[in-house]
């Protein structure tokens, strides 16, 4: 078959999202977007019709194989229509950021509809200061963190007037949906030769083995093994919102001057991502303890998700993610010393190239027959003993950036989920600032507001023991607006 044709079906990992929706559980990603001045919704929906041609993904909808006998295709929607992607709502007469943020929480609940392409985007008027909110939600099968960035350089604009996007090479005619025949015919095809590929790596790395070849990706799959192995035998000390899901969520988000962070790391050890862990270790430290959980010899483990999107990938959309897990050290008070312990382990598993190894760990394992797949995905998931909490730190462009002459003031990344993780924490960069977003399911966690407020506490406390000033403001000054629960 065609590698246009190839392209269409999910990639393992595109599909293992899938799986993982449910009611309780939606595999959603996006983010909570603020702008200056009101804008009007003919304008955007304009704007954002003149780029879909920029990302076809957007055009596109999910249909499953008859009998999972392999994994879904990507097929154009015949019935696409940008409203029922685009939507506008308007706050009452209060206009604050908790409503926002209260909106996005309930927003955030469901789950995308299969039967469209699985993305929408809601403009809010009526936020205080004459600033629109835009609520994002896009499903985690069609694109990670990285490629949610990418997509957000091709939606918004670097400067408030720029040229017209480029024009599509001709107008957008929707392929139909095959039958389910062809689907059927399609779909053993796929799989049949997906698994002669399979097999023929496999005895690739056989040959290497026994010529003596270059054999690296055997350690690096060896590296993945060893590194992922004990946290599969040694149970996690689950946490109080370690346990199974409610439809219900509640957010809370801040934010750090970017230089600031810096300038922590500068002074002390480590990369900007370990600033951060520091930070959530510190905070999590003390809201454990208010919450009657010891601290003593307790180590906290966290995913964090990773970027393996090789470097010819740009621009294209799915996900390249593997995963790390850190363990932070909650009984170290001390700031520094805990960013020093925090650092020394995640530069050992750069080291190790533990990323790659763990991915190619999930990939054999992503790769078993699609209607074996299916049947494990329709079984509950087993007790969570591996791991706490995700925290995923997505890059984002440092310059402003604008949609349709208005400025983009504030960005914050929102995260799904999953597997008895009753909470999780997603960062991400723009403009000189780190947007920090902190989500719980509410049956579990119902005080962000009061955890956000120690992340605050923890920052603050890191930067004075690093001798960082944070009154100092290098950025404009943005507000902050608190938690709210979803009603």
């Amino acid at each position: 078959m065609s590698a246009r044709e190839l392209n269409r079906r999910l990639s393992p990992e595109d599909a293992a999202f899938l799986l993982m929706d449910t009611d309780a559980s939606p595999q959603n990603i996006g983010s909570i977007a603020i702008f200056e001045g009101d804008i009007d919704l003919e304008r955007f929906v304009t704007n954002v019709e003149a780029k879909l041609h920029l990302i076809p993904r957007y055009r596109q909808r999910v249909v499953d194989a008859p009998l999972n006998l392999a994994r879904a295709t990507w097929e154009d929607d015949p019935g696409f229509d940008i409203s029922r992607h685009v939507f506008e709502t308007r706050l009452d007469e209060l206009g604050t950021d908790d409503q926002l943020i209260s909106l996005a929480s309930r927003l955030f609940e469901s789950r995308l509809d299969r039967k469209r392409p699985l993305w929408e985007m809601t403009l809010v008027h009526g936020l205080s200061g004459r600033r629109t909110g835009v609520i994002s939600k896009v499903h985690h099968c069609l694109v990670d963190g990285v490629g949610g960035v990418e997509m957000l350089m091709i939606v918004l604009d670097v400067s408030p007037t720029p040229a017209p996007a480029p024009p599509p090479e001709s107008p957008f005619e929707p392929r139909p949906i095959p039958s389910r025949l062809s689907l059927a015919i399609d779909a053993v095809f796929d799989s049949a030769e997906e698994r002669v590929e399979r097999w023929a790596s496999l005895q690739r790395g056989l040959v290497d083995i026994l010529i003596g070849g270059d054999s690296e990706g055997l350690r690096t799959l060896g590296r993945g093994l060893r590194r992922a192995l004990p946290y599969l035998t040694a149970p996690v000390q689950r946490a109080f919102f370690n346990g199974k899901f409610s439809p219900k969520r509640q957010i809370a988000v801040t934010s750090f001057p970017f230089e600031q962070v810096r300038a922590v790391r500068k002074a002390t050890t480590g990369t900007v991502n370990d600033v951060v862990l520091a930070v959530l270790s510190l905070g999590l430290r003390e809201y454990l303890r208010r919450h009657g959980e010891s601290i003593a010899g307790r180590e906290f483990r966290v995913l964090l998700p990773v970027n393996v999107r090789p470097e010819d990938a740009s621009g294209q959309w799915g996900n390249h993610i593997s995963m790390l897990l850190v363990e932070l050290p909650l009984y170290m008070a001390d700031p520094v010393e805990t960013l020093h312990v925090i650092a020394e382990r995640t530069e050992k598993l750069k080291q190790e190239n533990a990323a790659d190894g763990i991915a190619m760990v999930a990939e054999a394992l992503m790769g078993l027959p699609a209607p074996m797949l299916a049947a494990l995905g329709a079984v509950p998931a087993p007790r969570n003993n591996v791991s706490n909490m995700v925290c995923t730190n997505v890059p984002g462009p440092m310059i402003p950036l604008y949609s349709v002459g208005h400025r983009l003031l504030e960005h914050y990344a929102l995260a799904p989920l999953g597997w008895e993780m009753g909470m999780g924490v997603a960062v991400t960069s723009y403009n000189q600032r780190l947007f920090v977003t902190a989500q719980a399911d509410a049956a579990l966690a119902d005080d962000m507001d009061e955890f956000r407020d120690l992340l605050d506490d923890a920052y603050g406390a890191l930067c004075g023991a690093a001798g960082v000033d944070v009154t100092a403001e290098v950025a404009p000054e943005i507000p902050t607006p608190r938690s709210v629960v979803a009603a």
